[in-house]
C-alpha cells in the first residue's frame, strides 16, 4: 500500500489521452477546475497508477509532473484523474525506526505504518510573529562543530562539501551522536537522502542499525536510479513528518537533507522541460524561493515544546562556494560548516575548515547557563589564533620556515596541534562537550599567555589555578 494515499477511483473526472509528453511532464488538454499543485493519478496501459502534480494551469490545458517517470506512457492511452487536493502523507510516531523511499513508501519489508493523521507535504504557513528565537545547545560529539560552530535548537546550519569528501560519514556521525544536554527531552532524527547510490543507501541503513540510531530516526531514501523528479518530493515528505513530531508530539527533531545539489539539479531539469527562462548556470529564477520554502520549515514556534533543527548537506561543483546552490543556501541559513579538501588530503577527519565555517546563532546557545562559561571566549580565541596560523603559513611559503621568529614558530606548532588533536577524531569517537573544551585549552597552552587576550584574565587565572569552569548542573 502506498504511503502517499490516493483518493478513491470514482473521485474526479478522468481524462483519456494527453496532448503530449515531454520528459517528466504530461500535458493534458481540455481541463476544467484544476488547481496548481493538485495531485494527479496517472494510469499506464497496464492500469498501474502513478502519482503526479500540476505544475502549470492554462485556459485549455494543464502541465502535470509525473513523479514516478513517464517511461512506458503513451499520449493515446494515458488516463489522468485530478484528485482535487495537494499531496498528503500519513505521519505518526510509528514511522520512527523505519526506512521509506523518497515518496514515503516503505522499503524495509514491513507494512505501511498506521499514521496518526494525513498532512499536506507542503506544510502549513508559520506566522513569523509566532516564531521564537533559536537557543539551547545540541551536542554532535564532533569537536570542530561543538567547540567552534555550535548547533542550537531551531537553527538551519548546512554542510558545504565537495565531490569525494566524506560528507556521508560526517552526516552519519551526526545522526549517531547528536543529543541534547537535557536527556529527559524527546529527541528524534529525520534523515532524507536524494539521488544517492545503492551502496551509499546501504551504508546509512547498516550504520544506523548497528549503532542503534535507527530506533529514534526515520529514513527517506530517494536512490539515483529513481525518477529524478521524485527528489523534489523527498525533502517535503521528510519535513512533514518532522513538523508532526515537533509541533504535534513535542519532540526536538534534527532533520538532515542530503544532497541538496541533487535536489536543485532536478529542479533545473523540470524547469528546462517546461521551457522556463534559465537563471544563473541554468537554474530556474525561483531557486531562492524554492530553497527558502524548505529551509524555513525549521525553527521553533511559541507555545510548542518541540523544535525543528535542520542540517542540509550539499556538494559544491568544483568546490566553488559561489555556485548558486551554496550561495543562495548561505543567504537563507544561519551559517555553514565547510569541509576542506586540503585537510582531507592530509588524512584529517572530519576535514572541517576552521575559518570559513561559521554558526551565526552559536553566541545565543552557548556560555553560562547553556554549556560552560568559558565556551564563547574559548571559541573566539581558537578562531583568532588559527587565523594567525594561516597568515604565518603564507609567510613561511615565501621566506621559508627557518626565517620565522620564535613566536611565529610557536603558532605553527599550535596550528599543527589544533588540526591533529582538536579537529581530528575518529568517525565513531563521540566527544563530550567538556572533552572538546578541555582539548581547546590544551592546544592553546602551547602559546604564551599574553597571546590569549580574548580569554580574559579571570578565565586564565581560573584555568591556570587548576579549576576548570563548570557547566550547568555542575558538569565540568
Amino acid at each position: 500500500m502506498a504511503h502517499l494515499e490516493l483518493k478513491a477511483p470514482d473521485r474526479g473526472l478522468e481524462h483519456v489521452g494527453a496532448a503530449r509528453i515531454e520528459g517528466p511532464l504530461v500535458v493534458v488538454a481540455r481541463t476544467r477546475d484544476v488547481g496548481f499543485d493538485e495531485t494527479v493519478e496517472i494510469r499506464d496501459p497496464s492500469g498501474q497508477p502513478r502519482l503526479g502534480r500540476v505544475l502549470e494551469v492554462g485556459a485549455e490545458e494543464a502541465v502535470v509532473q509525473v513523479l514516478e517517470g513517464t517511461a512506458g506512457l503513451s499520449p493515446r492511452t494515458l488516463r489522468a484523474r485530478f484528485l482535487g487536493e495537494s499531496f498528503r502523507t500519513e505521519v505518526g510516531r510509528s514511522m520512527l525506526g523505519r526506512v521509506f523511499d523518497g515518496m514515503g513508501r516503505p522499503v524495509d519489508g514491513a507494512p505501511a505504518p498506521l499514521g496518526a493523521e494525513r498532512r499536506d507535504v507542503n506544510g502549513l504557513p508559520i506566522n513569523p510573529v509566532a516564531r521564537t528565537y533559536p537557543r539551547e545547545f545540541i551536542q554532535t560529539g564532533i569537536s570542530a562543530i561543538d567547540g567552534m560552530n555550535a548547533l542550537v535548537r531551531g537553527q538551519k546550519l548546512p554542510i558545504f562539501s565537495g565531490n569525494g569528501l566524506p560528507h556521508d560519514r560526517v552526516s552519519a556521525q551526526v545522526v549517531r551522536q547528536a543529543r541534547l544536554l537535557d536527556r529527559e527531552v524527546g529527541f528524534s532524527v529525520v534523515f532524507a537522502a536524494m539521488g544517492i547510490k545503492h551502496d551509499v543507501a546501504q551504508f546509512f541503513i547498516r550504520d544506523f542499525e548497528e549503532s542503534g540510531a535507527l530506533a529514534r530516526a526515520c529514513l527517506f531514501l530517494s536512490l539515483a536510479d529513481a525518477p529524478s523528479v521524485e527528489r523534489l518530493l523527498t525533502p517535503r515528505t521528510a519535513l512533514t513528518l518532522a513538523e508532526h513530531l515537533a509541533f504535534g508530539c513535542g519532540h526536538h527533531v534534527l532533520v538532515l537533507l542530503t544532497d541538496m545539489t541533487n535536489y536543485c539539479e532536478s529542479l533545473r531539469e523540470v524547469g528546462a522541460a517546461r521551457g522556463e527562462t534559465p537563471g544563473r548556470k541554468g537554474y530556474p529564477g525561483y531557486l531562492y524561493s524554492d530553497l527558502a520554502g524548505l529551509y524555513e520549515r525549521a525553527g521553533r514556534i511559541e507555545g510548542s515544546p518541540g523544535s525543528i533543527t535542520q542540517m542540509a548537506i550539499l556538494t559544491m561543483p568544483a568546490d566553488d562556494i559561489s555556485h548558486p546552490v551554496p550561495d543562495l543556501t548561505g543567504y537563507i541559513t544561519e551559517g555553514q560548516i565547510v569541509l576542506d579538501r586540503e585537510l582531507f588530503q592530509r588524512g584529517i577527519y572530519p576535514p572541517i575548515a576552521g575559518l570559513p565555517s561559521l554558526s551565526r546563532l552559536m553566541k545565543d546557545g552557548v556560555g553560562k547557563g547553556f554549556t560552560r562559561e568559558d565556551h564563547p571566549a574559548l571559541a573566539s580565541q581558537l578562531f583568532a589564533c588559527y587565523a594567525r596560523v594561516k597568515r604565518v603559513r603564507g609567510l613561511a611559503d615565501v621566506i621559508g620556515e627557518e626565517e620565522l621568529g620564535e613566536l611565529d614558530k610557536l603558532y605553527l606548532e599550535f596550528g599543527e596541534a589544533f588540526e591533529r588533536r582538536f579537529i581530528q577524531q575518529g568517525d565513531h569517537e563521540d566527544r563530550s562537550l567538556a572533552t572538546t573544551l578541555d582539548l581547546g585549552w590544551e592546544v592553546l597552552s602551547l602559546l604564551p599567555r599574553e597571546e590569549l587576550h580574548r580569554l580574559g584574565d579571570a578565565l586564565l587565572d581560573q584555568r591556570y589555578r587548576g579549576r576548570a569552569p563548570t557547566s550547568p548542573g555542575g558538569r565540568s
